[in-house]
């Protein structure tokens, strides 16, 4: 549906309460505000970004939510989400239902679940089926949601298990300007707020991607990437030991060789002999 939504629909839910899966309510808004909730929403609830960007907090992981976005937010799991721009077009499907819980708990849907699908064209037009179905057909239409919200909530899954193959591919996405970055500026000092911002993740989810792609910490991986250009320097060149800490990004010379020493098991001095070098330290 490529027209505004701007307007909430809310089935007459006893119909359909019985049903193992139901829609509850539809809509959007293309200026969607700031939404807390500590406690989380009393129902299920599949958002979809149509346009602009905001970001999404849940537990200690904050995610930018920009178009082309689906993303999926249990019943009563806290989170809040909010516009990055002036406007931000979400458009929201919200569902219960007795098998509800046991569906999302076999699909390990117990938390928040956030996927950039490369076809979501299926997705879309279910959207569209359930909003024009009940904003049309006040008797049947809640019937007929039932049965789309259930396709809808299927092939959500079916996206999300194609991107949990991919998850590793996602995740690099996500590591990639943040080497290249400390690649490139690895000789400065700059804090984990900068890789985060760059990442476009919070603190600490970039520290969890880092730790499962990388094995290592961001700081970690840092010093590394200061080890192996002063390696280079020891092996490559006549510079003192002062002068290839401050090269390499250590800014204090007894710290360099301590942390040389506990990485490598050798000084610096005896790294370079082993390379024959210089004897220069």
């Amino acid at each position: 549906m490529n027209t505004k939504i701007n307007q909430y629909l809310y089935p007459f839910i006893g119909q359909v309460r019985d049903l193992p899966v139901y829609l509850t309510g539809i809509g959007g808004t293309e200026y969607q505000g700031r939404i807390k909730r500590p406690e989380g929403y009393c129902w299920h609830q599949i958002l979809y970004c149509a346009d602009g960007s905001g970001t999404l907090l849940y537990g200690n992981i904050s995610v930018k939510i920009s178009a082309g976005c689906f993303f999926f937010l249990p019943a009563f799991y806290p989170h809040e989400y909010y516009p990055d721009d002036k406007k931000w077009d979400i458009r929201w499907t919200v569902f219960d239902g007795y098998a509800c819980t046991k569906m999302l708990s076999e699909f390990n849907m117990n938390k928040p679940v956030i996927i950039y699908p490369e076809d979501g064209k299926l997705l879309s037009k279910l959207f569209d089926k359930m909003y024009v179905a009940l904003k049309t057909d006040k008797i049947y239409g809640n019937f007929t949601c039932a049965g789309l919200v259930y396709q809808y909530l299927m092939e959500f899954h079916r996206l999300a298990d194609s991107d949990k193959a991919n998850g590793f591919s996602d995740k690099s996405n996500i590591l990639m300007p943040v080497l290249n970055y400390i690649d490139e500026n690895f000789r400065n000092n700059f804090s984990m707020t900068v890789l985060s911002e760059i990442a476009g993740v919070s603190h600490q989810y970039l520290c969890r991607v880092f730790k499962q792609i990388m094995n290592i910490r961001p700081n970690e991986y840092v010093v590394c990437r200061r080890l192996t250009e002063a390696k280079r320097l020891l092996a490559e060149t006549d510079l003192s030991v002062s002068d290839i800490a401050e090269h390499s990004g250590f800014s204090d010379t007894g710290y360099f060789c301590t942390v040389f020493r506990r990485r490598e098991k050798i000084t610096p001095s005896e790294y370079r002999k082993l390379h024959n070098t210089s004897n220069l330290s």
